[in-house]
């Protein structure tokens, strides 16, 4: 069993950047390949971000691509998502994954999920 708790949302201006950290309560290390999705209001749970399980390959989608960085350490069963360049359509609830499958750009992929963080962006 693998419980994931987000951190690092908050409100933000245009051109901001955040980090967001998903911290696993199990052993991701070596098991699971992370993804990070989001999911703005009225507006369906899309894919962002996934890193395999040891972290040398990523992979984004086209919206991310560019400002977003997905990155893991798995010492610290942590993985993180760096946000640069952010503008008011990047807001959403941020939630982290669990799953065995790369790149994993389904939301069916995964076994795990966070309950989420807010990320709010300011025009």
């Amino acid at each position: 069993q693998v419980q994931l708790v987000e951190s690092g949302g908050g409100l933000v201006q245009t051109g901001d950047s955040l980090r967001l950290s998903c911290a696993a309560s199990g052993r991701i290390a070596s098991v699971y390949v992370m993804g990070w999705f989001r999911q703005a209001p009225g507006k369906e749970r899309e894919f962002v971000a996934s890193i395999s399980v040891r972290g040398g390959m990523t992979f984004y989608a086209d919206s991310a691509k560019g400002r977003f960085t997905i990155s893991r350490d798995n010492a610290k069963n942590t993985v993180y998502l760096q946000m640069n360049s952010l503008n008011p359509e990047d807001t959403a609830v941020y939630s982290c994954a669990a799953g065995r499958e790369f790149p994993g750009r389904s939301r069916y992929d995964y076994n795990y999920w966070g309950q989420g963080t807010q990320v709010t962006v300011s025009s």
